[in-house]
């Protein structure tokens, strides 16, 4: 009798235990993917399965923003909840260099405050093992004395494969084995990049899901240089010729593809391990997409002020919790990730600390309409377009360009591809947004550009460094 009563009591406590764990969080970053680059958004060329699974098991945004245009200050706000604005974190690691521009770029930061408490930071508190895999792209690599000090590990990962100073693989074999980055070491001659991530990933998972986890998958593709295996260029060269596509870039289509079957595998282990059914999966990605091909109509892509070099993929999947095959046109942003998690996993905000993103649980538990109806990007810097500023407030977008004020202003409902500028004609309009968008710059101390002194407005066009 003593025996069944203490296996009862065992078997409860056991229930009460697994029903108060937290959900697992995996998060896939997808480095340079457009809006139009998965087939749940449109794209007819590139195959994407898993990711399509994803949408029509979770809920779908179509109006998904990164926090910023190029790389770093997206993966920095993600971390931290906050506008790159604020963090004074507005380029990609370490930018571009335009010594005889007009304007001359302010000090900005090249690495996060350790003041500030990331997201694997604050998971920690509800005894989360912490788990990063791929592009770091946060160490501030022209200040190397301080590269120590910003690695995953440091900002609050208990493991880190693949994170480095590097933007993209820039190892002997690029995304080929070898790869010269922390956690991948031996492998062999053939082996790809996204492949061998996602394998250690899983791997990873696989001894730690005793307790709950945070996966941060964020893989180096599709960033260049354009690389895949050759049976899958080899296929979407065959299928170029079989019809007439928007995109026809065969080496593109195939890391699209990898990107697809590792989601797959990690999706497909969670479930054969029983735990898909606890898991809040977010998919998305850092910019858009270097090919406008990649924007799905949208206007130009990575690095430029228009929606195709904001607008990502955005998807939230939450078993039992999010409606499957659900959408919202509500736009969403980057920093949106942090309280969303922290709200998910039971964990407080870090006091003291802003958090500029709204959690979207309410939202897609029930329905609940998010308050905030404003964005806004800060970019005082130079890449393929000017230095500017923008703000999207409810259906309008208006963009300033820093080097000559000039506005743009677009009615996004109605001209989402941004070809009408109707600044002359809704200039009250402009004129309020353009004054909120002052306001904005002012709250969060966002830093500005000055007077270059060494300008030679006749001078050749100074080359960039690549990233």
């Amino acid at each position: 009798m003593w025996t069944k009563t203490i296996i009862t009591l065992l078997s409860s406590a056991l229930l009460i235990s697994a029903a108060e764990r937290p959900p697992n969080i995996v998060v896939f970053l997808v480095d340079d993917i457009g809006w139009g680059d998965v087939g749940c958004n449109g794209s007819k060329f590139h195959e994407t399965p898993a990711i399509d699974t994803l949408a029509k098991e979770g809920i779908r945004f179509t109006h998904g923003y990164a926090a910023c245009t190029v790389c770093s200050p997206s993966r920095a706000a993600i971390m931290t909840g906050q506008y790159p604005a604020r963090l004074h974190l507005t380029d990609w690691i370490s930018g571009h260099v335009k010594p005889r521009a007009k304007l001359k770029v302010p000090d900005w930061k090249m690495y996060m405050e350790h003041s500030l408490t990331t997201l694997p930071e604050a998971l920690k508190s509800k005894g989360y093992a912490t788990g990063f895999f791929g592009k770091w792209h946060l160490m501030p690599h022209r200040q190397p004395q301080l590269m120590p000090e910003h690695t995953p590990e440091k900002h609050g990962f208990d493991v880190n494969v693949g994170g480095r100073e590097w933007g993209q693989p820039k190892g002997k074999g690029k995304y080929f084995h070898p790869w010269n980055m922390p956690g991948l070491e031996g492998g062999k001659e053939g082996d790809f990049l996204t492949d061998r991530l996602t394998t250690e990933s899983i791997q990873w998972v696989d001894g730690v899901k005793d307790k709950p986890f945070f996966l941060y998958l964020s893989y180096y593709a599709v960033h260049g240089p354009i690389m895949t295996k050759p049976e899958l260029k080899k296929k979407y060269q065959d299928k170029l010729k079989g019809g007439d596509y928007s995109q026809k870039n065969a080496a593109y289509a195939g890391m699209i593809q990898s990107v697809d079957e590792s989601v797959g595998r990690i999706m497909e282990y969670l479930k054969k391990n029983g735990l898909a059914e606890n898991t809040l999966v977010i998919f998305t990605g850092d910019n858009g997409g270097v090919a406008e091909s990649s924007s799905g109509g949208l206007r130009k892509g990575k690095a430029w002020a228009y929606e195709g070099g904001t607008r990502e993929p955005f998807i939230v999947k939450w078993a039992r919790k999010v409606k499957p095959g659900s959408s919202s046109d509500t736009p969403v942003i980057g920093m949106d990730i942090y309280p969303t998690i922290l709200e998910a996993a039971g964990v407080p905000q870090p006091k003291g600390q802003v958090c500029d993103g709204e959690s979207l649980i309410s939202h897609i538990e029930k329905g609940t309409e998010i308050e905030r109806d404003t964005l806004y990007w800060h970019y005082p810097h130079y890449h393929k377009t000017k230095p500017y500023s923008a703000i999207r407030k409810g259906n309008w977008k208006l963009i300033r360009f820093h080097e000559d004020g000039k506005l743009e202003l677009y009615q996004l409902s109605k001209d989402p591809s941004e070809s009408q500028n109707l600044t002359e004609q809704f200039s009250e309009k402009a004129k309020t947004l353009a004054a909120e968008l002052d306001t904005w710059l002012k709250s969060v101390d966002a830093q500005h550009m000055t007077p270059n002194p060494r300008y030679e407005p006749n001078a050749k066009k100074a080359k960039g460094k690549k990233k």
